[in-house]
């Protein structure tokens, strides 16, 4: 099994506070309503968030993937950080065995916050990840990151 590691850093203008606890804490409420074009659902198939707890996320019918399933490996609320692990899923394909993020939402300029997301893709065997391939994923996270950035801007009493 091999691994490729992937970097990337997402500024916005919404302080960290209010990032992590609707990207990481309250996710699964409003990812739904802000992207349903991208994101039927999400539940927890097992736990209630915390460290261990398991995530289903479900895509629209018209997706190329139905579903991922991801465990919580670890949660700092207090330094707005978190792991977790895609363990199962269509999106996995017959390429990879499981991918884990790092996030780190850190304060930013202007009272902003800026989003450190490390990826690392698990494959199987020796199969290597082409750079389009993690091009693609890359560019999925920073339209969801802007798509919230966006909807706490619009609406600033949310997570306050």
């Amino acid at each position: 099994m091999g691994v490729t590691t992937y970097t990337q850093e997402d500024a916005c203008s919404v302080a960290p506070s209010r990032m992590f606890k609707a990207l990481i804490l309250d996710s699964h409420n409003l990812i739904p309503k802000i992207a349903p074009q991208s994101i039927k659902s999400i539940e927890f198939v097992h736990g209630d968030g915390g460290v261990g707890s398991i995530k289903q996320t479900n895509f629209p019918d018209a997706a190329p993937f139905k579903y991922v399933k991801h465990r919580i490996d670890a949660l700092d609320t207090a330094n707005f950080s978190s792991k977790y692990t895609v363990i199962e899923g269509d999106v996995l394909g017959d390429k990879l065995e499981s991918i884990t993020y790092e996030a780190k939402i850190e304060a930013g300029p202007g009272g902003g916050s800026v989003c450190k997301l490390t990826s690392y893709y698990h494959t199987k065997g020796d199969i290597e990840i082409k750079p389009e391939e993690l091009k693609a994923g890359k560019d999925k996270a920073t339209e969801m990151f802007k798509k919230v950035e966006e909807h706490l801007l619009a609406h600033p009493q949310l997570y306050a």
